[in-house]
């Protein structure tokens, strides 16, 4: 049969059957719909959990010295220069980075204008110092290294900090909102070895201007984040442990290497520490798991849907038993009648598919425009709760499409081996 014959006939046969055709398209687009939907929203979430709220890169591995292990029992499980090395020469490693925490307490202290607004405010410090190549590509300002005598401390403060800055302290305190490039070259006083509410291990008291040069996903959190020379410095004047780092950060060449490398690092009587990467990874499950269940319930609504179309088009066949037996009186093979079917289906499924698609996507962006005007400025809050990559879209409509020949299966091949003789004699 040739394809204008055939499209001519479908159309004739769903013109017929209208309020039929409209019903089984209806189905199919609520269960595809809603299958679209649930999974851009589930997308969407999980990119805020991976790129705002735990952002981690696949190539670094966070390695800290073991708290309790055989190894540190015989001497070894610390991170001194010598085992720094051998991090450095594992394979699979394509650079080292040493983190050393400031190890006496620390407060500031500030009195002044901050951003327009009249501040006073004291508080404890955390501090860590890293290495310039961890941190090369945040620094907005100066050189990222110990600085000369008088000279302020060059400071990372953390990309998610500023953020809960600006959607929690900053609206309580009735402060300026900031961005990372308002804070680079602001400047706050430092005293360390010092405490509020902590009694110190004693020896002198250091003061030291601290001045802002950028803002990193990869900074203390709950701290600042400083050259590694200057926390050594500290540390040392200050009596402390200034030899053994707090942390290391390795760089893979590759992320297939990552696990190779873990085992390495395990096998050496250290650890790895992937807390942050957990919480992401539990947080993303859960949302993955709430995403397959909402997704779950959108494939059985195609699935009814399919066997509403089998059942429409069963009917259809039968009432139509006639006309399939005069076309094959006149020449039409049983493909030819398969054909027709299907091809009704198959126009009932695209049209339902591409329907649900459209409206999954229309209500995604009404849900996101509601979400700007009325939900709360909250931390990590996204310009967008949905993601719709071209896959997402293309099986959408090809999920209608397969659940329309599905349902229409049966009945196809009911229509292809009707008798025509027995047909027409009645």
């Amino acid at each position: 049969m040739r394809m204008d014959a055939l499209s001519r006939l479908v159309k004739l046969s769903l013109a017929r059957e209208r309020k039929g055709a409209f019903f089984s398209a209806f189905g199919v687009a609520m269960g595809v719909g809603a299958l679209v939907f649930f999974l851009g929203m589930g997308l969407g979430v999980g990119r805020v959990i991976r790129e705002k709220i735990f952002p981690t890169d696949a190539r670094l591995v966070d390695v800290v010295p073991s708290a309790v292990s055989l190894g540190s029992l015989l001497g070894g499980g610390k991170l001194d220069a010598a085992t720094v090395d051998r991090l450095r020469a594992l394979p699979g490693v394509e650079d080292a980075y040493r983190k050393m925490n400031v190890r006496v307490p620390a407060v500031t202290r500030y009195d002044g204008v901050f951003f327009g607004t009249r501040l006073r405010m004291g508080m404890e410090v955390l501090a860590v110092g890293v290495e310039p190549g961890l941190v090369k590509g945040d620094v907005q300002m100066g050189e990222f290294k110990d600085p000369a005598e008088g000279q302020p401390i060059p400071a990372l403060v953390s990309t998610r900090l500023l953020e809960l800055y600006n959607k929690t302290f900053a609206p309580a305190r009735k402060l300026p909102q900031l961005s990372a490039n308002m804070i680079v070259g602001f400047g706050f006083p430092v005293e360390f070895n010092r405490s509020y509410v902590a009694a110190t291990g004693g020896g002198p008291t250091r003061s030291a201007q601290t001045q802002v040069v950028g803002a990193s996903d990869r900074a203390m959190l709950a701290g600042i984040t400083i050259p590694l020379e200057t926390a050594v410095r500290i540390n040392r004047e200050a009596g402390v442990d200034a030899d053994n780092f707090t942390g290391v950060t390795l760089v893979a060449t590759d992320p297939s290497q990552v696990p190779a490398i873990v085992d390495a690092v395990k096998a050496m009587g250290l650890e790895i520490d992937d807390q942050e990467r957990r919480m992401a990874e539990n947080t993303g499950a859960a949302v993955a798991l709430v995403t397959s269940a909402l997704a779950l319930l959108s494939i059985l609504i195609c699935l009814l849907a399919a066997v509403n179309i089998a059942h429409a088009l069963s009917a259809s066949v039968r009432a139509r038993a006639k006309e399939i037996g005069v076309m094959q009186a006149v020449g039409a093979s049983r493909a030819d009648v398969r054909g027709i079917v299907l091809a009704e289906a198959a126009v009932v499924g695209i049209t339902g598919g591409a329907a649900g698609t459209a409206v999954a996507l229309l209500l995604a962006l009404v849900v996101n425009r509601l979400a700007t005007s009325y939900l709360p400025n909250f931390p990590f809050k996204p310009d967008s709760f949905f993601s719709f990559p071209w896959p997402v879209v293309v099986g959408g409509v090809l999920l209608g499409l397969f659940a329309a020949l599905a349902g229409a299966y049966f009945p196809a091949r009911r229509a292809a081996a009707t008798d025509p003789a027995r047909t027409l004699a009645g």
